[in-house]
């Protein structure tokens, strides 16, 4: 289904949203035979049950979606979604709606709902589509889950389909689409131009390693945005383990996540400058592979040994940092799906991040959850510096021990940065069950919570 509201136009079935403590009041304003039919179904209002109205004729005269109890609804988000696929096809209007709920929340939740990956076998899909409630953003709505949809693709496609070249293939397709410019820098390239470290992690790779660079708008305050684009992760030398390995597909997901989001401002045409750098590579494991115990020399001129040939996504990302940090944006932001560490700490729901401003954490706290797209401030901890410091090279790529994975992450990126004001989201990518409006499979992580952010931490 695509990303979009039914026409307003279109014929359609009331839809009742109904908490459980208003179903009794609700079913007394109902025709005695409604009312009878729908206490012998046994509805109850829990979250997410359907049932439908019948009328004179056999057909459907309404449908009736729970929505459960304030304590069931605070365990998860995008409550409509749960009954969105348990309607049969057609078009429907919300009805009736309690004061409990966030209509532009639920209806995004539906139109998430409706994705369904189809590149290789017709899946079907959400048959059931919905009328835009009154007073909602239906363009802004679309939009966003658009660019989810894109996020979610571009994780889902397997790395044979999903390259360095094909990455580079779908970010020169969205540059194109929004008149914006577009570069890439390819295989020996990246060392004429001083980006070793892309380069290093890249090179035994089946595909050129690259670093994508776009660019779009020429007003307002300028927002860099990086995307760890590591194809497919092998663990390199270090090779993972098979279960370990299984899901590396994703481990481009914060480009596909920077991707997404930058479409979704892109069409929504927001006031500034922006720019999305995503170094793609393939970690993979050939006689060109970078080694444990190499020291490698990062664009900033910062010496990193090479611990773990595994912890490759800081690496890539350092060099696409470095870069953008020159032109001292207003806002840089990275994505990566970066640390086990990270899901230890917060599990797949959250996406933790890093910021050393406290305005915008409070901002990004807030509209994360007006959002329902939950992040989680994790410290910059200053005296955890040690332990990124080798002794024998200026950082170490992956300290052992095996506290603080992802803090120490984020401070090796942070040496990246210069003075710039920073944003690291340690993202997962990847929705582990089906969910309501989140499937299984790839998924955005912070993105909304942060476009919903934006105007106030950059003042637009």
């Amino acid at each position: 289904m695509p990303a979009s509201f039914a026409p307003a136009t279109a014929r359609t079935i009331p839809l009742h949203v109904i908490e459980e403590s208003a179903l009794a009041s609700w079913c007394a304003a109902l025709p005695d035979a409604q009312a009878a039919w729908l206490k012998a179904t046994g509805f109850s209002a829990a979250l997410g049950e359907v049932a439908l109205l019948p009328d004179t004729q056999g057909g459907i005269s309404a449908a009736v979606a729970g929505f459960g109890t304030a304590a069931k609804r605070a365990r998860g988000r995008f409550h409509i979604a749960a009954a969105a696929p348990k309607l049969p096809e057609g078009t429907y209007r919300i009805a009736t709606f309690p004061e409990a709920g966030d209509p532009a929340q639920e209806a995004l939740g539906w139109l998430l709902a409706g994705y369904c990956f189809t590149r290789y076998r017709d899946r079907g899909g959400l048959k059931a589509r919905l009328v835009a409630p009154d007073d909602v953003d239906a363009a802004r709505l679309e939009t966003i889950a658009a660019g989810e949809f894109l996020t979610r693709d571009l994780i889902n496609t397997p790395a044979a389909d999903m390259g360095p070249d094909a990455l580079e293939e779908a970010t020169a397709g969205l540059a194109a689409r929004h008149d914006a410019a577009f570069t890439s820098i390819r295989g020996d390239a990246l060392l004429d131009r001083n980006f070793p470290l892309i380069h290093a992690v890249g090179r035994a790779g089946p595909q050129a390693p690259r670093l994508l660079d776009l660019r779009w708008g020429k007003m307002g305050p300028a927002l860099t945005l990086v995307g760890k684009g590591v194809c497919f992760d092998t663990g390199g030398l270090n090779l993972k383990p098979a279960g370990s390995m299984g899901l590396m597909k994703k481990d481009m997901g914060g480009a596909a996540t920077v991707l997404g989001l930058a479409r979704t401002i892109m069409t929504l045409k927001l006031p500034l400058r922006l720019r999305v750098l995503v170094p793609a590579v393939e970690n993979s494991v050939a006689s060109a592979s970078f080694r444990p115990q190499d020291i490698l020399t990062a664009r900033n001129g910062l010496t990193v040994e090479i611990n773990n040939t595994d912890a490759e996504g800081r690496l890539v990302l350092a060099d696409a940092l470095a870069l953008a940090a020159e032109e001292r944006p207003d806002m840089l932001v990275s994505m990566a799906t970066l640390t086990g560490a990270a899901r230890v700490a917060v599990g797949p729901d959250i996406a933790p991040y890093y910021t050393g401003s406290d305005k915008w954490a409070h901002v990004l706290g807030r509209t994360a959850r007006q959002e329902a797209d939950p992040v989680w401030r994790m410290p910059f901890h200053t005296p955890y510096e040690t332990m990124i410091e080798p002794g024998i090279a200026d950082l170490d790529n992956a300290p052992g021990g095996g506290f603080a994975g992802s803090v120490t992450a984020a401070l090796f990126l942070r040496r990246f940065v210069a003075e710039v004001p920073y944003i690291h989201f340690d993202i997962y990518g990847w929705q582990p069950a089906d969910a309501p409006a989140r499937p299984k499979g790839g998924v955005g992580q912070g993105a909304r919570a942060l476009l919903a952010a934006l105007p106030e931490m950059l003042e637009i």
